[in-house]
């Protein structure tokens, strides 16, 4: 295996957290830019790695992004302003960083630098009903966030020597933890609560714990060559679930979790659909997580972590 210089953007981030020490097991050379918004220290075991760089800096300064790039094999923009509420927060900000900061890396790039994107796949809004969403289904987002990560995959793939990956909804444990993501916020939910009201419980997406969506960065890396210049749906093809079959997956683990379903709310981004991860599987990369063990996982995590911040017990 050819060791390579990686670029990572966002890599303290959460799916960051996970890849950049597999990809420092692998051998490679790693630089992280990361503005460490929420004064995470997820990166701290990998310090002692003289392979492993760092930087404090934001992504949208031209000047420092020219510098890092220079002399690296491969470029990860992972820094994003991720999920409709913190767009809807700052639109500024998720334009700069989710848009123009990906256009100004495919700019300051050489030719010969490779670039692996992560989309998501509720570009794909509202689906076709019982069909599955491949990678040639039409892209129709409708929040902030869908537009302006669909169309920096655009870019990306327009640009060339490049490929981009449209993750689907992510869960399990990193060290830089996000317990608002479905999955995780389920569990623990059932854990604490031990309830869950649903909204929109029949609307279905795909799910892929983090290690897979990490482990396919590094399997693009492994194969750039014959996977590049297309689009990949990742996700776990046994679970094309609606919320309900995902709570009646935990109750398996959690006996005493009640849910029930209720017009509280709306999914901003109207996800409702079934993927095909057909593409990326015929390339060598499979899923090896299951939701089960993503859930045994998390159960573990919050025995760690409880958000008491506001709590007096």
């Amino acid at each position: 295996m050819i060791m390579s210089k990686i670029l990572v953007t966002g890599g303290a981030g959460y799916i960051g957290s996970v890849l950049v020490p597999m990809l420092l097991q692998e051998g490679h050379e790693v630089t992280v830019v990361d503005n460490f918004y929420f004064n995470q220290s997820s990166l701290l075991e990998c310090c002692m790695n003289e392979k492993f760089h760092v930087v404090r800096g934001d992504v949208r300064n031209r000047g420092l992004m020219a510098e890092l790039i220079e002399g690296k094999d491969y470029i990860i923009p992972l820094a994003a302003i991720v999920g409709f509420p913190l767009c809807k927060a700052d639109e500024v900000a998720a334009r700069t960083t989710n848009l123009e900061a990906v256009k100004m890396i495919i700019e300051l790039r050489k030719p010969g630098q490779r670039l692996i994107y992560p989309c998501t796949n509720s570009g794909y809004g509202v689906g076709e009903g019982d069909k599955y969403c491949t990678e040639d289904t039409p892209m129709r987002p409708i929040s902030l966030y869908g537009v302006t990560k669909t169309e920096a995959e655009r870019a990306v793939l327009e640009a060339g020597n490049s490929l981009t990956f449209r993750f689907a909804t992510v869960f399990g444990a990193s060290a830089r933890m996000r317990i608002d993501l479905l999955v995780n916020d389920f569990v623990y939910r059932a854990i604490f609560d031990r309830t869950a009201v649903i909204f929109e419980g029949n609307f279905k997406r795909n799910y892929v714990h983090i290690r897979d969506a990490a482990g396919a960065f590094i399997h693009a890396v492994n194969h750039f060559e014959e996977m590049k210049g297309k689009p990949y749906n990742c996700g776990l093809s046994s679970a094309n679930l609606s919320k309900i079959e995902l709570c009646a997956k935990i109750k398996e683990h959690i006996p005493d979790f009640v849910y029930l379903e209720a017009p509280v709310g709306e999914d901003p981004d109207k996800r409702d659909y079934i993927v095909s991860n057909e593409r990326l599987e015929a390339t060598g990369w499979k899923a090896q997580y299951s939701l089960d063990d993503g859930i045994e996982e998390l159960i573990k995590v919050y025995t760690v972590i409880k958000n008491k911040q506001y709590s007096n017990i």
